[in-house]
């Protein structure tokens, strides 16, 4: 197997499915090595290993009773910003174990499957005081399951504490329960809406309002415990069988939720809304609506299989070509550009906060793709007219020309790195100017910053 960075099929190997050039050690660069490492072990688990769900959930749950006591003691004020700074610590922990593992990992294709399958099942945070419930979700829901079934991932992010805070589930309560009917409280609608028409089957496919709120009833009973995390609380649920799709759901506890669940990840108008979005998100905008087909007859005959429709991607040939069409986000980008400058995760975990909030939080902010999350629950764009805009252009320039100075004492040899981080993709015009830069610090700029480097 070829690893040779000029290789046609190593570049697209590296670009599309991973963070670029240069390959990690040991990564896979064809179809079937990529496959074998995805659906084995997970090599960089053990080496970054998530946040523990309890430790948040105690963190987050101490964060709250502190910011309570404060409102009424302001002698407290002392213990809420310490609890406060808990959370942030393990919310900043989080993220950076993300790009550390984005880093490291020789297995490129599951990183990049795992922040797509985040932003598919889109949570964010509100109150800086769940920063860490949210930061926690990626590993607890999203990250075991992308070589799993659909239906094991979206049960696990939809009854994830993250989701059922970040959509208000945990506002909701039955009106006909014996919670609702003493406390005069009711449905909130923002969970079965988004499930249904973003998480599932697409906008306007073949559901209808009272579709949204027979959901709504059923997922009543759903909340959050400040010391369990999610749980079921028969008081709050809508007594009887909720019909969601001509299919009537009854029965106690978490049952009925779980098999609405399943049934929505297999069914065809899901198959076809998210394979979609596959084909959008790692080979065009506009994608040929045969390719989105061809995998979603893949989801469908194998029951939501991510690592079925996973390989049938990679065996066509569209994605194959060097076209590089579309955008890098900006954590995209700034993983891509922190691997070319030779950084660790290692490195990334020991920065000061000082550096990575610097280096990393602040210019993801100004590239238009803060780490709170995006503004919506439908995720952030895909669209390379999103991202390369005049004011996201002027903030990856600014870091590509100022961050690689504090980021190494000693810089690489420009003129050697455009093989090494672009391959195949290297234009005689960029080297040209490489090669006549000022500086070395402004020819790095020139590569970081050009239309190469940030295409994929």
């Amino acid at each position: 197997m070829s690893t040779d960075p000029t290789d046609q099929t190593v570049a697209v190997a590296a670009f599309r499915f991973g963070f670029g050039l240069p390959l990690v050690a040991g990564a896979p660069a064809d179809a079937a090595a990529m496959m074998a490492m995805l659906t084995g072990p997970d090599p960089v688990k053990g080496k970054y290993p998530p946040l523990r769900l309890a430790d948040v959930v105690a963190a987050t749950r101490a964060a709250h009773l502190a910011r309570a006591a404060a409102r009424k003691d302001q002698s407290k004020m002392a213990e809420d910003k310490a609890a406060t700074r808990v959370v942030e610590v393990l919310a900043e922990t989080g993220f950076r174990t993300q790009i550390a593992r984005a880093l490291d990992s020789p297995d490129g294709l599951r990183e990049r499957l795992v922040r797509f399958w985040a932003d598919h099942l889109t949570v964010a945070h509100r109150n800086r005081l769940d920063a860490a419930v949210v930061a926690s979700y990626v590993d607890d829901a999203i990250r075991p399951q992308v070589a799993g079934r659909f239906s094991d991932m979206l049960t696990a992010a939809i009854l994830h504490p993250a989701m059922l805070i970040y959509l208000d589930q945990v506002a909701s309560v039955g009106p006909a329960s014996r919670f609702g009917m003493r406390q005069g409280k009711g449905l909130n609608e923002n969970l079965a809406r988004e499930l249904l028409e973003l998480h599932t089957l697409g906008a306007g496919q073949g559901y209808g309002q009272g579709d949204v709120r027979e959901l709504a009833e059923l997922l009543t009973g759903l909340r959050v415990d400040p010391a369990k995390g999610t749980v079921f609380d028969p008081r709050r649920a809508e007594p009887g069988a909720e019909v969601v799709l001509g299919v009537a759901y009854g029965g106690a506890g978490m049952g009925p939720i779980q098999a609405v669940l399943a049934d929505l990840a297999v069914r065809p108008e899901t198959a076809r809304h998210v394979a979609g979005k596959l084909v959008t998100h790692f080979l065009i905008d506009a994608p040929k609506p045969e390719v989105a087909a061809a995998l979603a007859r893949v989801w469908t005959d194998t029951g939501g299989d991510l690592a079925a429709v996973t390989g049938a991607m990679l065996e066509r040939a569209e994605f194959w070509k060097q076209d590089a069409q579309k955008a890098r986000n900006p954590t995209e980008f700034l993983i891509a550009a922190l691997r070319a400058l030779g950084v660790t995760g290692a490195e990334v975990m020991a920065a000061s906060q000082r550096d990575f909030r610097q280096l990393v939080l602040a210019p993801l902010a100004a590239m238009g793709q803060p780490v709170r999350g995006p503004a919506g629950p439908d995720g952030w764009p895909e669209a390379a007219t999103d991202w390369i805009t005049p004011q996201g252009m002027a903030a990856r320039i600014d870091w590509a020309m100022r961050a690689p100075r504090r980021i190494r004492k000693s810089l690489p040899d420009p003129v050697a790195l455009v093989p090494q981080v672009l391959g195949p993709r290297a234009t005689d015009r960029l080297i040209w100017a490489v090669a006549r830069a000022e500086s070395r610090p402004e020819a790095l700029g020139l590569i970081l910053a050009s239309p190469e480097f940030n295409r994929r």
